[in-house]
């Protein structure tokens, strides 16, 4: 046997340790030669497939497309072929395979074979299809567990919002189960509970979710459910639960449940409040004698805070759409010579009177909303925007605690300054110190890869999550703006001019520059500014102003960067 036999002997066995199945299709003449177990992984004991067609006929109907468009993806950008698909072999059996490949090319381009191995994967897919489902499914009832469920009323009450479309959401609870678990065994409550379950699906309509919240709860989200049918489609259930008895190991057992539901938007703008409310409702139905629906009512004063509250979301969500959002600029001076240094850019949203409001109105109200990714990224877009039209603009945005770990905010930063060195280095952004301090390895990443683009990164709230020199060094931002509590009126507090000294002199250590904020009198300020702190900001030195601070735009400046020059 020569050195090239030994070899193929070698790579032949190699290949049938590893498992994998290795194929040389010959793409001119469509002709397939196989190495491996390729019988038994095709599930063919007899003839092997010997073309493409022959192949792709063995192919799940769902996954064909795909395999053929990975495959026309690959012939035209020569990138490597990766790709997981289902073969049906026989009736009734389905095989995940990994496929790997790379082809050849003649002169023109044109491929004209492909090499690659197959390897099975269905161990690892039902694996991963049984650990999705542990994630989303109760493994007793198959309902919806409660992350997912919570997450399906969040969805209907924007949904509800948006279009203003009523909806419900109820708590029902099974009664006295801890008895029948008692007298009658666990499996009898389990039956129980997964025959209630059954009842529920069968007793609301087929756009409605129903979902296991846990223990002897379930919950139920309507849509499109106007507040006076909420009683009715709660009667519905009562009387499915409570005819016929249910059937259990230990002979038929009757049971009933109680019932509590509130509806949405006007009683509940986000889906933790209606499923509090809804339980409360429930709880005072089983006070009531068990059986019964209670819809949950609050005070006046809790409803028109409600009523608010859904204004005020309708017109976030407006402005967000309608680009009706703006800054206010407050200016941030440096201690020596009291010149401004940079704007900090404040959100701002009219209301619809005309009132302008401050972030603190409606911030919160796109948190519970989860409208925050997208307020952060329309706050980018308006400072860039600054940033492009005038050239003496040097400005601050500050950055929700999502914008860290949302990949998508950083790329849309990356689009909009990887070419404008200039540009990029006139803008600061702000992360608190409880946000930074969440998780610092995270936030390191990402301070690293604004400061590539040019960026600085400044530390917000300094002193209200306790930054250890460790953290600081970790972090690697450029500044800290010291908290306000520490500075407002400090020239009447020793302990706070004790701490802003420990804080100034752990950010000098780092070689950090310091902010003070909320600087209201100039005794406070001088203070500060014999303690070493580098700029201040807070009304004494400038209130935000909704006017652009700046001179006419240099469109010159803007179209220098835009050519890279």
């Amino acid at each position: 046997m020569n050195e090239g036999q030994e070899e193929l002997v070698r790579l032949r066995a190699a290949i049938a340790a590893t498992g994998d199945v290795v194929y040389d299709w010959d793409l001119v003449n469509d002709a397939v030669l196989w190495s491996g177990r390729a019988a038994e992984l095709l599930g063919r004991a007899g003839t092997l497939v010997g073309d493409g067609d022959a192949f792709n006929a063995l192919l799940h109907p769902e996954d064909l497309a795909r395999r053929l468009k990975a495959l026309s993806h690959h012939f035209t950008t020569q990138e490597p072929f990766d790709c997981e698909y289902r073969l049906c072999p026989e009736p009734e059996k389905t095989i995940w395979v990994h496929d790997r490949a790379f082809a050849q090319f003649d002169s023109n381009g044109r491929p004209i074979r492909m090499v690659g191995a197959l390897r099975g994967v269905t161990a690892r897919k039902q694996k991963e299809a049984e650990l999705e489902y542990q994630a989303n499914f109760d493994q007793l009832t198959g309902q919806l567990n409660y992350p997912r469920l919570r997450a399906a009323l969040d969805q209907a009450i924007t949904y509800s919002i948006r279009y203003d479309v009523p909806g419900a959401y109820l708590t029902i609870g099974i009664d006295k189960l801890s008895l029948i678990n008692d007298a009658y065994g666990p499996n009898a409550a389990d039956s129980v509970i997964v025959d209630v379950g059954r009842r529920l699906k069968r007793s609301v309509r087929a756009g409605d979710v129903v979902g296991r919240v846990g223990g002897d709860r379930f919950g139920v989200v309507f849509a499109n459910c106007p507040p006076g049918d909420i009683a009715a489609a709660a009667d519905k259930i009562l009387q499915a639960i409570l005819y016929p008895e249910v059937l259990t190991p230990a002979g038929p057992i009757h049971v009933t449940v109680s019932a509590g539901g509130v509806s949405f938007p006007t009683g509940a703008s986000v889906a933790q409040d209606a499923m509090t409310k809804a339980d409360i409702g429930m709880q005072e139905a089983k006070r009531s004698g068990r059986n019964c629906f209670v819809p949950y009512s609050g005070t006046e004063a809790e409803r028109v805070g409600q009523r608010q509250l859904i204004s005020r979301a309708k017109r976030l969500q407006m402005a967000l759409r309608s680009d009706e959002l703006f800054f206010a600029y407050q200016p941030v001076v440096a201690s020596a010579g009291r010149q401004v240094d940079h704007y900090e850019c404040l959100i701002r949203m009219r209301d619809e009177d005309g009132t302008v409001l401050n972030a603190i109105e409606f911030v919160p109200v796109a948190e519970q909303l989860g409208l925050m990714r997208q307020m952060d990224r329309r706050v980018l877009e308006m400072a860039v925007a600054d940033l492009e039209n005038f050239c003496d603009a040097r400005l601050a945005i500050n950055i929700s605690g999502l914008t860290p770990a949302d990949p998508g905010w950083l790329q849309a930063l990356t689009k909009l300054l990887s070419h404008r060195p200039e540009m990029a280095r006139r803008l600061t952004l702000e992360i608190t110190e409880t946000t930074a301090l969440r998780d610092v390895q995270e936030t390191a990443q990402f301070v690293d890869s604004v400061h590539r683009l040019g960026c600085r990164v400044s530390l917000d709230d300094f002193g209200a999550g306790y930054t250890s020199f460790r953290h600081l060094k970790d972090l690697r931002i450029d500044c800290v703006k010291i908290d306000g509590t520490f500075v407002r009126d400090i020239s009447h507090s020793r302990d706070n001019q004790l701490f802003v000294k420990t804080l100034v002199g752990l950010a000098q250590g780092f070689n950090l520059d310091t902010v003070a904020e909320c600087v209201e009198n100039e005794l406070d300020a001088e203070l500060l500014v014999q303690g070493g702190v580098g700029f201040l900001q807070g009304f004494h030195c400038g209130a935000p102003a909704t006017v652009k601070p700046w001179e006419k735009p240099t469109r010159a400046v803007a179209a220098n960067e835009a050519r890279g020059t």
